[in-house]
């Protein structure tokens, strides 16, 4: 089975939900926002989930929803905790190739402005830095491509993607 679905994996705001759109539509493939999934399945914004099962109870819940996912020629956008579920991150990595959009923690940091809203993942007294540095390690682990984003627009990044993926039509 050839690998026809495309993961994106990444820190909040690098743009994996806007990129996907994008990429899916010039590769006439499907879009999945993961974190769309997990609020379908659980009827309650991601936020709601953190804030009534905690970090611990929220990253089971999107580690089996992301289990879960089987679709064929689709782009998946991942939340950006999804790197913590390993038997997650080995079922993406087998149904897909992996693209890490790697922006630095400035770029991160200025990107996210309301953390909570967005259902970040963050434990009791963890600074955005720390969380970057801890999610940095388990991106590059995981990623099969590794696309660096920083200075870049969407279009750029998407022109990046396409090249690394050898599916830049020229």
């Amino acid at each position: 089975m050839t690998k026809s679905n495309i993961v994106l994996i990444g820190m909040p705001g690098v743009g994996k939900s806007t990129v996907g759109v994008i990429l899916a539509k010039v590769l006439g493939k499907d879009f999945i926002d993961a974190d769309l999934v997990i609020q379908k399945k659980e009827k309650r914004l991601l936020s709601q989930i953190i804030q009534m099962e905690g970090p611990d109870g929220f990253l089971a819940i999107e580690e089996r929803v992301n289990t879960e996912l089987n679709p064929e020629n689709a782009v998946i956008a991942t939340g950006g905790s999804v790197v913590y579920g390993e038997k997650a991150m080995r079922h993406l990595r087998e149904i897909g190739t992996v693209l890490y959009l790697k922006i630095s923690f400035s770029a991160v940091e200025a990107r996210l402005k309301d953390i909570h809203g967005r259902g970040v993942v963050l434990r009791e007294n963890q600074t955005l830095k720390e969380l970057y540095e801890e999610r940095r390690i388990l991106y590059e682990k995981y990623a099969h491509i590794t696309i660096e984003e920083d200075g870049l627009g969407v279009e750029e990044t998407l022109e990046k993607a396409l090249q690394a993926l050898g599916l830049l039509v020229e």
